[in-house]
């Protein structure tokens, strides 16, 4: 077997392939049909692969993969070595990674499946363009704010409230610019509504979605940002490794006797921790187990803490769901179809 280490661009890929007498083997391959087939002609069955997590990585571990024994996507934000070399070429980055690849030393990045990856892909533009929209009606506040005008920014979030907006007391250039601020942001809210029933429907295909569709405060666009951004729920030993990837665990710095803990490391998808938060108020309200524990935060540390450790509470059910395979019968009495546990067990 050998370990290959392999610089992927856009356009092009460098290969190091490091046999297990010392030998290396340095080549370049452009990225195509041709040049593909000639460098999986040259792997083995038990050989592995090597590639940094970039934009078309995962495409092209699709390309290699039935050709050797495992393919390791690297995390990039945990891999220094490349970043801060101080002799950074292609042939150099290829060659690190297929010594580091040999020692059993890369930190690994998690594969997921083409369907959670296109689905993950599009509820993240679905908050692109949420975003948009909302500094669109913010422009349009700002203008009637700066004539004197009062208008409640909740209003504008309907189509019959922007049809009705008095713009014909503005100067031309103004109105100009309200009616190009009005239609973009009628048209990104019927965008917005096909994307819905797009991300509904292909989350309900997802495994696990019933289950965590039956927790209170978790809709189906939220079902379908947590199950894309968690993937496959047997990856994570238990619910802290969870935490831990979706950033919600604190930083700790320890020394001798020294341990300084800080706020959230806020690694991994921002998306899905958003949407976390935003769950778990909402689940708050009906789970009398979930209240209790964030009123008892809250009046020792404050409301930002209460909610951020309520958040980790909360996903540890949504971590037992997923692993158990729970479907909940009634969520605010912690009830699961076929059986009925204490909701403080789950903790």
């Amino acid at each position: 077997m050998a370990h290959v280490g392999v610089d992927l661009h856009s356009n092009s890929f460098t290969s190091c392939r490091l046999d297990l007498d010392g030998t290396e083997t340095l080549a370049t391959y452009q990225l195509c049909a041709t040049d593909l087939s000639s460098f999986r002609k040259t792997l083995l069955a038990d050989d592995e692969i090597a590639v940094e997590a970039t934009g078309n990585s995962a495409w092209f571990r699709e390309q290699v993969i039935d050709s050797v024994q495992r393919v390791v996507v690297v995390n990039a934000k945990q891999f220094q070595v490349i970043r801060k070399s101080v002799k950074k070429t292609d042939k150099n980055d290829a060659r690190a990674l297929a010594f580091f690849l040999s020692k059993d030393m890369l930190p690994e990045t998690r594969v997921k499946t083409v369907a959670t990856s296109e689905l993950a892909s599009l509820t993240h533009t679905r908050d692109l363009l949420v975003k948009q929209r909302t500094r669109l009606l913010n422009k349009i506040h700002a203008q009637f704010t700066r004539h004197g005008i009062k208008i409640k920014k909740e209003s504008l979030g309907s189509k019959r409230a922007l049809e009705k907006l008095e713009i014909m007391r503005f100067s031309r250039l103004e109105q100009f610019e309200l009616t190009i601020l009005r239609d973009q942001a009628q048209s990104l809210t019927e965008a917005l509504a096909k994307m819905d029933r797009e991300i509904e429907s292909a989350a309900a295909k997802l495994e696990g979605y019933e289950g965590l569709s039956s927790i209170k405060g978790v809709g189906a666009r939220s079902a379908a940002v947590l199950l894309t951004s968690i993937g496959n729920v047997n990856d994570f030993d238990n619910a802290d490794k969870l935490a831990a990837y979706l950033g919600i665990v604190p930083r700790v710095s320890q020394s001798n006797d020294t341990d300084n803990r800080g706020r959230i490391t806020k690694r991994g998808d921002r998306l899905a921790r958003t949407t976390l938060v935003q769950c778990t108020l909402t689940a708050i309200r009906y789970s009398g187990y979930l209240n209790s524990y964030y009123r008892r935060i809250k009046d020792r540390r404050g409301s930002g803490k209460a909610i951020i450790a309520t958040a980790r509470k909360f996903l540890t059910i949504i971590f037992d769901t997923l692993k158990n395979g729970w479907v909940f019968e009634d969520f605010p009495n912690f009830k699961i179809a076929g059986k009925s546990i204490v909701s403080g067990q789950s903790s």
